[in-house]
């Protein structure tokens, strides 16, 4: 029996040509970047190289990208750095309910120290509006952070209605793209974002690696301190390897993308006809109509219950994810699909999220999806 991977969102595969790239680095880019005899200056070299790529990936300019260790550390930097550089001008901030926890986290700790954070409520779509945000907003907003696309069931958010809202008001506005970015196109000036935090692992490339856009202009905080990489912004000597890897990453994925959405649609449609067939009852948990990231489906099964349905995936060689954590025999609810449909809602209970990428075709998607069905009509027998 042969195993397919449907849980990208959660991680993706490093592709192939990634790799060759990222061996080639491990053997031959020997330098810190920071240092100035002739290793160093081509460390520089390749580095500089990568962050005009990078850059150019979301129209932004190479001064404006600090490299990371990931989507989490960028988050940070961003709301901690946005706080503190931002707080003798309020302590306010605003976000959403459905943020990843690198968000929430971080904004539940500034709580604890005294700003004052609103959660922006989502519709049972997941979806914020902008008028939400224009009532929420007071002369004491100092940033504002909502994610680009939802991790759990693909919402696309208004961003670029957002940062038009933002324009004449002092908050900085911070979008965590780590879902998105590689799978829909990115244009920060299009958008009127500030800060924007992608990750590499999530679209082939090498874990940990990420970077932070910071708009030209925009102050933040350091939260690591150390040397002086990264313009002073981000201690630490910087991942070369890892980071040029990351970049040619960004260059497939780009490339592919149009072809990659549509592929992804299908392998959606493929699941639901296959659940129709099967007479498998199900439910979308983000109405087909809304806009969402390609490469996520979520599928609530009623009769079914979480822990059983992902053991049992799992026996028959399918890695797919509840949103849910499942720990010491009892299950944790998804805070996305508790703000979506309530704490009571048995959703919480029977909803899986099938995320695609590389690696896979329609074969595969059919295997997967039939495996799926025949799992669900027994539990529901």
């Amino acid at each position: 029996m042969k195993r397919v991977y449907l849980d990208h969102a959660a991680t993706t595969p490093v592709h192939p040509a990634v790799i060759e790239v990222y061996k080639e680095q491990l053997e031959h880019c020997l330098g810190n970047p920071s240092s100035i005899h002739s290793f160093g200056r081509e460390a520089r070299k390749v580095l500089d190289h990568a962050r005009k790529r990078l850059a150019a990936s979301i129209h932004a300019e190479p001064s404006e990208i600090i490299f990371t260790s990931g989507g989490t550390e960028a988050d940070n930097i961003a709301i901690f750095g946005s706080a503190l550089a931002m707080k003798g001008q309020g302590n306010h901030i605003l976000t959403t309910n459905i943020e990843h926890h690198a968000v929430l986290n971080p904004c539940k700790q500034l709580e604890a120290q005294g700003f004052n954070v609103t959660y922006l409520e989502v519709n049972d779509n997941g979806q914020i509006d902008v008028e939400q945000v224009k009532q929420a907003l007071t002369d004491q907003t100092i940033l504002v952070s909502i994610m680009f696309g939802n991790n759990e069931v693909g919402t696309i958010q208004p961003i670029r209605e957002i940062g038009e809202l933002l324009k004449e008001h002092q908050s900085i506005f911070h979008t965590d793209a780590v879902q998105a970015y590689g799978l829909v196109p990115i244009d920060v000036e299009k958008i009127g974002v500030d800060l924007l935090s992608v990750s590499s692992h999530k679209l082939n490339g090498p874990k940990g690696v990420g970077f932070l856009y910071q708009r030209k202009g925009i102050l933040t905080t350091p939260v690591i301190y150390g040397g002086e990489q990264e313009r002073k912004r981000r201690a630490g000597t910087e991942n070369v390897p890892g980071i040029i890897a990351f970049s040619e990453a960004v260059q497939i994925a780009l490339k592919n993308m149009e072809a990659n959405t549509a592929a992804y649609k299908r392998y959606g449609e493929i699941f639901t006809e296959t659940f129709e067939k099967a007479g498998v009852q199900y439910i979308h948990n983000v109405e087909p109509s809304i806009e969402r990231l390609p490469h996520i489906v979520n599928f609530s099964f009623p009769g079914t219950d979480i822990e059983s349905l992902l053991v049992n995936l799992d026996l028959a060689g399918v890695a797919v994810s509840s949103g849910s954590a499942c720990t010491a025999g009892s299950l944790d609810p998804s805070h996305v699909l508790t703000a979506l449909f309530g704490e009571g809602s048995e959703r919480l209970r029977n909803s899986v999220r099938f995320s695609f990428g590389l690696g896979l075709d329609e074969a595969k998607i059919q295997q997967a999806a039939e495996r799926t069905a025949d799992i669900i009509l027994r539990m529901t027998k």
